[in-house]
């Protein structure tokens, strides 16, 4: 369920045994170790001491470069075959990469060493599953650790594997035998209902499946089980009803207007899960969704991980799978998730417009551009398409070609409502950047109508007038309004700041650039700014310190070139001769920035179709 996560402490068991001495010593002395971006080459590791290798594997796994990780830890043990540390971190690092096979050697090996070992006894378990050997799986689930989440997970999985051998009921039971936290109920009535269906116990199963509806209406695993059930159950008005309630909540989900528009033909949909394997995997994949949306990463990426190889035709993981890298900032293997979707899958097209959006987080802007034209191509009215390639040609700064597709999305509206601002806020700051004031003050008001108190469009519409010097007393009270909607802003207090410096109170500038340096610390504009107001109230010793920390942070030529000048000639002489050479005048603070910096939405999120989650 979307709230399932709450309160989860698992805590896997850690094994006793510690690297040799030897190896602690030689890293603590280490001064170094190799920069990790990919994978390091094995003729790089083999050249590597034991102590650089481990050194470097820990890094890699605080920075969760699983791929280097499993490389380093691999050759460690290769050291040290008899470490029960290093032999663990290797099998969490592979099995986090989905080398699971892999993992699945190495927890044979830890649970010689540690015969309770939970994440080990977890995989073996899932294993057992996968080779239809379902008495040596729940030997191996009874012992795959404590906690809520443990317990759930060793629970379901364990029913599945009843099912397997031929007994559900005695699953549907241990279900209804365990007790836990609140949360658990929509997990037991899914997989009790999921259960009850696959075995042919219809009846039964609707009123368990109909329960997790009533808990979470908005699960989309909970929403096709149900309207699946019932389109076998003699009701398809009921399986339609189910999926347009759906709907309603979240509009556009292609897997429903899928299913909806097999049930207007006539079809009879198939139940969900058939087979031991693929209900096992929806526990994982229901389990891992949760955590991922909660912020438990790193147990998300194994679950979800053990889940893909037990299933790997589950339609949801692969993409599930995807968005937790892209939130990690694992762009290229998010890129290779999404390419991977099959083009029969109901969410391609989902999937190609996060691809596209992931090339360009990646660096690859001309594939980035080139992913999502074809998919407006092919899609000319889907709205989230269009949004994101407005937002990779907006950020990569082809504002005119920008502004251009978010009027092709605008002029589809019917009715423009509180969740379409987000189209007119683009737009109108892509026109501000080609200097077409008026279109973008127009777009910026409309987008104000529609959501009244959104920070972003007070901040840039109220910046903008004082930067023009018109409308001064409403353009500061709407830069201050957004302040207080976020108070710990850097960027928004930093607009605040040199608005007050714009109108010539400059004490008041410094006060609020100097929260914002606090909030923000490394962003070069902010620093120039506070440098600037330190320069107007005299106190021009920080101002040059502030300006020369504002270079040191690398800014792009033109801020460098205006800075260079002040810390040469002083902030007067500066001005001056920006008057006599506007060519070199630089564009005075994007108030966007506040946007593209602090939030950098992809899709307006109202309106983009949500993105799948977890069932039960």
């Amino acid at each position: 369920m979307a709230h399932a996560a709450g309160g989860y402490n698992l805590t896997f068991r850690r094994l006793s045994l510690r690297p040799g001495a030897a190896i602690i010593a030689l890293v603590t002395a280490l001064g170094a170790v190799p920069a990790l971006a990919e994978a390091p080459p094995d003729s790089f590791i083999s050249r590597s001491s034991p102590a650089g290798n481990y050194l470097a594997a820990r890094l890699a796994t605080a920075e969760r470069d699983t791929p280097a990780a499993a490389s380093y830890y691999r050759a460690l043990v290769r050291t040290f075959p008899r470490s029960g540390e290093i032999l663990e971190r290797a099998f969490l690092a592979v099995l986090a990469e989905g080398e699971i096979d892999e993992a699945v050697d190495y927890a044979q090996r830890i649970v010689r060493i540690d015969p309770e070992h939970s994440l080990a006894r977890l995989v073996l378990g899932v294993k057992a599953i996968k080779g239809k050997q379902y008495v040596t799986a729940r030997s191996n689930l009874r012992r795959s650790g404590q906690g809520a989440i443990a317990e759930l997970n060793s629970t379901l999985l364990s029913a599945w594997s009843q099912f397997g051998s031929g007994n559900p009921r005695a699953g549907v039971a241990a279900i209804d035998e365990l007790q836990g936290p609140e949360w658990y109920a929509g997990f037991k009535d899914f997989h009790a209902g999921l259960l009850l269906d696959a075995s042919g116990a219809r009846k039964e199963a609707g009123p368990r499946l109909e329960a997790a509806l009533k808990i979470d209406s908005r699960t989309l695993r909970v929403v096709d089980a149900y309207g699946r059930w019932a389109s076998r159950s003699g009701n398809k008005k009921l399986a339609i009803e189910t999926y347009e309630a759906f709907d309603r909540q979240v509009p556009n989900d292609p897997l429903v207007e899928q299913q909806l528009a097999q049930l207007r033909a006539g079809k009879t949909l198939a139940p969900l899960i058939t087979t031991p394997a693929a209900g096992a995997a929806e526990v994982l994949y229901g389990l891992g969704a949760a955590l991922g949306r909660q912020g438990g990463e790193d147990l998300a990426l194994i679950y979800l991980q053990l889940g893909h190889w037990l299933d790997p035709s589950h339609p949801l993981i692969e993409i599930t799978l995807a968005d937790l890298y892209e939130s990690l900032k694992r762009h290229n293997e998010a890129i290779a998730l999404y390419r991977s979707v099959p083009s029969d899958s109901p969410f391609k097209v989902n999937a190609e417009v996060q691809l596209g959006l992931n090339l360009d987080a990646a660096g690859d802007f001309a594939g980035a551009r080139q992913t999502l034209e074809g998919v407006v191509a092919k899609n000319p009215k889907d709205q989230r398409a269009l949004m994101a390639l407005g937002d990779v040609l907006r950020s990569n700064e082809k504002y005119a070609d920008a502004a251009e597709v978010y009027t092709k999305a605008i002029d589809q509206l019917q009715a423009p409502t509180g969740s379409n601002w987000m189209l007119y806020y683009f737009r109108g700051t892509a026109y501000e950047r080609t200097k077409q004031w008026a279109k973008s003050e127009a777009d910026l008001k409309k987008a104000l109508e529609l959501r009244p108190d959104q920070p972003h469009v007070l901040n840039y519409l109220g910046y903008s007038w004082i930067d023009q010097g018109v409308h001064l007393d409403e353009g500061m009270e709407m830069i201050r309004k957004a302040v207080s909607l976020r108070p710990d802003d850097g960027y928004f207090i930093d607009s605040l700041g040199w608005a007050y410096y714009r109108v010539g109170r400059y004490e008041d500038s410094v006060r609020e650039l100097e929260r914002a340096v606090e909030l923000k610390p490394n962003e070069t504009v902010i620093n120039d700014h506070l440098g600037d107001a330190y320069w107007k109230v005299g106190r021009k010793l920080e101002a040059r310190f502030k300006w020369n920390h504002a270079r040191d942070l690398k800014p792009d030529a033109a801020e460098l070139q205006e800075i260079e000048l002040k810390l040469a000639v002083g902030l007067e002489e500066a001005e001056r001769r920006k008057s006599d050479k506007p060519e070199i005048q630089k564009t005075e603070v994007d108030p966007s920035a506040a946007t593209q910096k602090a939030e950098a939405p992809k899709t307006p999120p109202e309106t983009a179709p949500a993105k799948p989650d977890g069932g039960g």
